[in-house]
Parts: C-alpha cells; structure tokens; sequence
C-alpha cells in the first residue's frame, strides 16, 4: 500500500532534575554538597532513508517519544541522558505543524538528518549553588520540560517532470516506454493509483527522472477523484508534460482537457501554472489523418503562452524520443538544484516559550499568582533557607513577575500568594 501522509503526534525526552544530597564520610563530618546533575532528555531526530519510498510505517502507529533524562544522584553522579529516538523517513517528505501547517523541515537535497524536537537539559544539583556564605543549598534545579507536538508527514515525489493529464490517455504506456519503469496498465480509469516514478537514459543527452502523477479529474483540487491525494507531489518537479488524449478515444476534446487540468492545477497552487510545460497528444495511431488537425489546433490554442506541443504514440514510439530530448534540453536550462521548503518555525522555540502566569486580587487584598512554571519552582526550592528564597526572588525578577506586581500597584507591606504560601512585599 502507498502512503504519502500521515499524522503523528511525537515528544523529546524531559530532562533531569537536579539532586539534593551531601556528603556523608566517617571523617568528614560537615561535608558539602554533592548533588548530581540530571540527565538530558533525549531528541526527535529525522533521518531520511533510501529504502524507504512510502510513509507507510506511520499509517498504524501514531504515536513516538524520546526517553527523559535521568535525575542526578549522590557524589556528584551525573543522571543518564535520555534515548534519543530516529524517525526514518523517505527523500522528499516534510514535516509539518498540524496546527498551522507551517513547514519544520524538509527532508530534501543535503537534509539528510535533523533534530526536529530537543530533549529538555537537565538540572543542576545542589553542589552548583554552594558559595562562601552558603555552604549547605537545599534546594536543586529541576529539569527542563519535554516539547511535544503533533505534525504532519507529507511525502512530495522528487523527480525533475511530472507527469500529468486526464486517466486513460496513456501516461502509464508513455511511462514504460520512455523509462525503466513498469507500472500496471490497463484500459480503465485510476489504473494508476501511485506516484509512479522512471528515470530517462538518453544517448549524448542529460538523463533525468519523471513521475507519473495519477488520477487528475476535473475538481481534483477541491477533493474530487484521487486526484488531490497526488497533486502536492508536482510541486517538487522542474517541468511538466501535459499528455492528453489526441484521438478522443472517450469523446472528450483534448484542448478542453488541458484547460481543465491546468486549472486544477492553478486551483492547487498558482505557482504550477508559472512551470515550464509541454504538451504531449498521444494516441497519434488512432487518429484518421495522423493527428495533423488535431496538433495544428493544440499549437493554435497554446502557442500564445509559450507552451510546446509534440505528437506522440506510447504504443508505437512514434515522437517519443524527440520529446525526451527536448525535455532534457529545457531541464538543462533550469536550475539543477531540487525544491526544497525553508522551514518556517521551530517547535523548541514555540513550546520552550515563557509559560503563562496570572495574578489576581482577592477579596482580603492579597495579590494571588500562580502559573505552572511559578508552581513547580517551589516544589523544587527550599524556601526555609536564606539562600533558597532569595534563589526564588531571582527567579521572580527574572520572569518579569516582580516588574507585573509593581504595575499592578502593589505597595510594601502588600501580601503576596502562591499557592497557599503568602509573602511580604518589600521593593529592593
């Protein structure tokens, strides 16, 4: 089964927390700190794989995490790194935001690998925050938090010309006869329901490589058909051969057929449209006049915008060579780089951003904040100690919630609550 899409939801590793211990020897009775690090989390990674051409072992499982960071222990023991975890992916395939759509990375050209999501560092333990005049921290620093997101996998075929037209005009034939390729055929529609892909050999010319992109019908782009599971795979290409049914075998007009098709296509993305085309009107041996109408009204219709128009048979090879060769002499002219996509964000900044705080006044006056990052700062600092609290009141500076407070109009003397813990403010 072919499958260029799939949604997943996937999570780094959390870090460590940070170790609280001391030293404890027979001869050394007021030993100092000596509490740990913690471990980091592990990393998302992509990897594009060569054997692969399919998203398929991500059609049944959903769901992938890194492994956390270990927390640090006694005598200084820094706590294992979590497992990173390596998501194989065929060339091509993107990664995108679920929520936004916005692309994290291609897979594509010298992107062979990279760290999509970021383990969380891990803490650092108590034997960091001992100075001269605190010699015994209590407190440790927790690690930091996992980054989970769901996103988008969307395989686009690399090839250099795609392959498009109506079902049943021949492009599979075309396709085995002009590559190595060797897709089913058969004389009914949507014979085709994979990308397929051939790679081009001529003789004193640049070889390339062409994808047949399956089931185009008329409202492809609006869901209609197959059509639209495949149009996203034409955005990779340089070039594209229009193929359309020259003799109307199905009583459909070939000038008609190539309108609706490069309408689909605009609908899809106006930029497929600005892609250098070429017709292809097949099917030349079953026309009564070797096709010449036919062609003269195709050159007639399309010359005005540029586009080429060459009389070929599958069947019979008649034109085929000399339109291959002249799609590898406009491929030459192009840039030989791949498309690949810029990534338009990354998820570690957008998780890793501030996490929200609230502050209210209650009936009694009190100044009531609360957040989870205020939350878990005094699960993890001791507060009893000198060197804890002023520890905490960093942090508050740093977080920009002491500044929040002063603009809120507190006064000294206010009280200030967090979480069933109520303080007296005082201005430096």
């Amino acid at each position: 089964m072919f499958a260029d899409r799939a949604k997943i939801w996937i999570a780094s590793g959390k870090g460590g927390d940070g170790h609280v211990s001391f030293r404890r020897e027979k001869f050394v009775p007021d030993g100092g700190p000596d509490g740990g690090d913690g471990g980091k989390g592990g990393d998302v990674i992509f990897e594009v794989d060569d054997g692969m051409n399919t998203l398929y072992n991500y059609r049944h499982r959903h769901k992938f995490a890194a492994g956390n960071g270990e927390e640090g222990g006694k005598r200084r023991c820094h706590g294992r790194n979590g497992q990173d975890i390596v998501l194989k992916v065929p060339e091509g395939t993107i990664v995108k935001s679920a929520e936004t759509g916005q692309v994290i990375a291609d897979m594509s050209g010298d992107n062979r690998r990279m760290v999509v999501l970021r383990g969380g560092n891990g803490g650092l333990g108590n034997m960091h925050f001992a100075t001269s005049t605190m010699q015994a921290p209590k407190f440790a620093k927790p690690g930091q938090d996992a980054v989970e997101i769901e996103v988008i996998l969307e395989l686009k075929v690399i090839a250099d010309v795609g392959l498009v037209g109506f079902p049943n005009v021949g492009k599979s034939t075309f396709l085995s006869r002009a590559t190595n390729a060797r897709p089913k055929i058969a004389n009914y529609h949507f014979t085709t329901l994979n990308p397929n892909l051939g790679v081009v050999d001529l003789e004193g010319a640049s070889g390339f490589v062409i994808a047949d992109i399956p089931g185009l019908i008329e409202g492809a782009s609006e869901g209609l058909g197959l059509g639209h599971q495949f149009l996203r795979h034409i955005e990779r290409t340089k070039l594209i051969v229009h193929l359309v049914d020259a003799a109307s075998v199905e009583g459909r007009d070939p000038v008609e057929d190539i309108r609706a098709i490069n309408h689909e296509l605009e609908s899809y993305h106006s930029k497929l449209l600005k892609k250098p085309q070429i017709i292809a009107a097949n099917k030349l041996d079953l026309c009564p006049d070797g096709g010449e109408e036919v062609l003269t009204r195709l050159r007639e219709a399309f010359s005005s915008e540029g586009i080429e128009v060459y009389g070929i048979s599958a069947v019979t090879g008649r034109g085929v060579k000399e339109l291959l060769y002249r799609v590898s002499e406009l491929l030459s002219s192009l840039p030989k780089e791949p498309v690949v996509y810029d990534a338009e964000f990354d998820p570690n900044d957008l998780i890793r951003a501030d996490e929200p705080y609230s502050i209210e006044i209650n009936a009694d006056g009190e100044y009531v904040v609360e957040g989870p990052k205020i939350d878990k700062m005094l699960g993890y600092t001791n507060l009893e100690s000198e060197r804890g609290f002023v520890f905490f009141q960093q942090f508050l500076k740093k977080e920009g919630i002491l500044k929040e407070l002063e603009s809120r109009g507190i006064k000294d003397g206010d009280t200030v609550r967090m979480y069933g813990l109520t303080f007296d403010y005082y201005k430096e």
